[in-house]
Protein backbone atom coordinates (compact mmCIF):
# COMPACT_ATOMS: atom_id res chain seq x y z
CA UNK A 1 0.00 0.00 0.00
CA UNK A 2 1.16 3.56 -0.53
CA UNK A 3 1.81 6.01 2.30
CA UNK A 4 -1.25 7.70 3.70
CA UNK A 5 -1.31 11.29 4.79
CA UNK A 6 -3.75 13.94 5.85
CA UNK A 7 -4.22 17.58 4.94
CA UNK A 8 -5.69 18.29 8.37
CA UNK A 9 -3.80 20.10 11.09
CA UNK A 10 -1.97 17.82 13.52
CA UNK A 11 -3.82 16.72 16.63
CA UNK A 12 -2.88 18.93 19.58
CA UNK A 13 -0.30 17.33 21.89
CA UNK A 14 -2.72 17.59 24.82
CA UNK A 15 -4.99 14.91 23.29
CA UNK A 16 -4.40 11.43 24.78
CA UNK A 17 -2.47 9.05 22.51
CA UNK A 18 -5.27 6.48 22.04
CA UNK A 19 -7.73 9.17 20.91
CA UNK A 20 -5.07 10.83 18.74
CA UNK A 21 -4.36 7.49 17.06
CA UNK A 22 -8.01 6.95 16.09
CA UNK A 23 -8.36 10.56 14.93
CA UNK A 24 -5.20 10.37 12.83
CA UNK A 25 -6.41 7.16 11.21
CA UNK A 26 -9.82 8.72 10.50
CA UNK A 27 -8.09 11.70 8.86
CA UNK A 28 -5.72 9.52 6.84
CA UNK A 29 -8.45 7.33 5.35
CA UNK A 30 -10.95 10.13 4.78
CA UNK A 31 -10.57 10.23 1.00
CA UNK A 32 -10.26 6.44 0.65
CA UNK A 33 -13.11 5.48 2.95
CA UNK A 34 -15.49 8.12 4.29
CA UNK A 35 -17.39 5.27 6.00
CA UNK A 36 -14.28 4.11 7.82
CA UNK A 37 -13.38 7.66 8.75
CA UNK A 38 -16.87 8.33 10.13
CA UNK A 39 -16.80 5.12 12.18
CA UNK A 40 -13.46 6.09 13.71
CA UNK A 41 -14.75 9.61 14.42
CA UNK A 42 -17.72 8.11 16.24
CA UNK A 43 -15.31 5.98 18.27
CA UNK A 44 -13.23 9.08 19.12
CA UNK A 45 -16.35 10.95 20.18
CA UNK A 46 -17.34 8.17 22.55
CA UNK A 47 -13.84 7.97 24.02
CA UNK A 48 -13.73 11.73 24.67
CA UNK A 49 -17.19 11.74 26.27
CA UNK A 50 -16.28 8.89 28.60
CA UNK A 51 -12.71 9.97 29.39
CA UNK A 52 -13.19 13.73 29.70
CA UNK A 53 -16.93 14.29 29.80
CA UNK A 54 -17.46 11.74 32.55
CA UNK A 55 -20.22 9.92 30.66
CA UNK A 56 -21.30 6.77 32.49
CA UNK A 57 -24.17 5.49 30.34
CA UNK A 58 -23.69 2.54 27.99
CA UNK A 59 -24.72 3.83 24.55
CA UNK A 60 -23.44 6.88 22.73
CA UNK A 61 -26.83 8.57 22.37
CA UNK A 62 -27.34 8.50 26.13
CA UNK A 63 -23.75 9.61 26.71
CA UNK A 64 -24.31 12.61 24.46
CA UNK A 65 -27.47 13.51 26.42
CA UNK A 66 -25.53 13.10 29.66
CA UNK A 67 -22.65 15.39 28.66
CA UNK A 68 -24.46 18.04 26.59
CA UNK A 69 -25.53 20.23 29.55
CA UNK A 70 -21.89 20.65 30.61
CA UNK A 71 -20.42 21.72 27.27
CA UNK A 72 -20.88 24.82 25.12
CA UNK A 73 -24.16 24.85 23.19
CA UNK A 74 -22.40 25.06 19.82
CA UNK A 75 -20.78 21.68 20.54
CA UNK A 76 -23.77 20.08 22.21
CA UNK A 77 -25.92 20.80 19.17
CA UNK A 78 -23.67 18.83 16.82
CA UNK A 79 -22.58 15.78 18.81
CA UNK A 80 -25.62 13.72 17.88
CA UNK A 81 -24.95 14.42 14.22
CA UNK A 82 -21.53 12.78 14.56
CA UNK A 83 -23.26 9.77 16.10
CA UNK A 84 -25.80 9.57 13.26
CA UNK A 85 -23.17 9.89 10.53
CA UNK A 86 -21.14 7.23 12.34
CA UNK A 87 -24.21 5.00 12.37
CA UNK A 88 -24.54 5.34 8.59
CA UNK A 89 -21.01 3.94 8.38
CA UNK A 90 -21.61 1.06 10.76
CA UNK A 91 -25.12 -0.03 9.78
CA UNK A 92 -26.50 -0.62 6.26
CA UNK A 93 -29.42 1.80 6.55
CA UNK A 94 -31.52 2.02 3.40
CA UNK A 95 -33.24 4.93 1.72
CA UNK A 96 -36.97 4.33 2.14
CA UNK A 97 -37.70 5.52 -1.41
CA UNK A 98 -34.97 3.91 -3.47
CA UNK A 99 -33.88 1.04 -1.25
CA UNK A 100 -30.25 2.06 -1.76
CA UNK A 101 -27.90 1.90 1.20
CA UNK A 102 -27.26 5.41 2.52
CA UNK A 103 -23.57 6.18 2.16
CA UNK A 104 -21.41 8.56 4.15
CA UNK A 105 -20.32 11.47 1.99
CA UNK A 106 -16.71 12.69 2.25
CA UNK A 107 -17.90 16.10 3.46
CA UNK A 108 -19.87 14.48 6.28
CA UNK A 109 -16.87 12.45 7.41
CA UNK A 110 -14.69 15.56 7.31
CA UNK A 111 -17.28 17.51 9.26
CA UNK A 112 -17.13 14.82 11.96
CA UNK A 113 -13.41 15.53 12.28
CA UNK A 114 -14.17 19.26 12.54
CA UNK A 115 -16.53 18.56 15.45
CA UNK A 116 -13.84 16.48 17.15
CA UNK A 117 -11.42 19.38 16.71
CA UNK A 118 -13.88 21.52 18.66
CA UNK A 119 -14.14 18.92 21.41
CA UNK A 120 -10.37 18.63 21.60
CA UNK A 121 -10.14 22.39 21.99
CA UNK A 122 -12.77 22.44 24.75
CA UNK A 123 -11.61 19.42 26.75
CA UNK A 124 -7.85 19.41 26.21
CA UNK A 125 -6.34 22.52 24.61
CA UNK A 126 -8.10 25.38 26.42
CA UNK A 127 -7.69 23.86 29.91
CA UNK A 128 -3.99 23.19 29.27
CA UNK A 129 -3.48 26.73 27.92
CA UNK A 130 -5.27 28.20 30.93
CA UNK A 131 -3.13 26.12 33.29
CA UNK A 132 0.09 27.29 31.58
CA UNK A 133 -1.00 30.94 31.67
CA UNK A 134 -1.91 30.68 35.34
CA UNK A 135 1.47 29.09 36.15
CA UNK A 136 3.24 31.95 34.35
CA UNK A 137 1.22 34.54 36.26
CA UNK A 138 1.79 32.76 39.57
CA UNK A 139 5.53 32.77 38.87
CA UNK A 140 5.45 36.54 38.35
CA UNK A 141 3.37 37.06 41.47
CA UNK A 142 5.79 34.96 43.51
CA UNK A 143 8.74 36.94 42.13
CA UNK A 144 6.95 40.14 43.15
CA UNK A 145 6.32 38.81 46.66
CA UNK A 146 2.57 38.64 46.07
CA UNK A 147 0.23 35.73 46.80
CA UNK A 148 -0.55 33.46 43.88
CA UNK A 149 -4.03 33.17 42.44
Amino acid sequence: MYPLGSLRDPVPPEVPPAIKEDYDEAAQILSLSPKGSAALSRRCLQAVLVDEGGAKKKNLGDQIDEVTPSIPAYLGEVLDQVRVIGNFSAHPLKDTNSGAIIEVEPGEAEWNLDVLDGLFDFYYVKPATSKRMRAQLDKKLTAAGKPTI
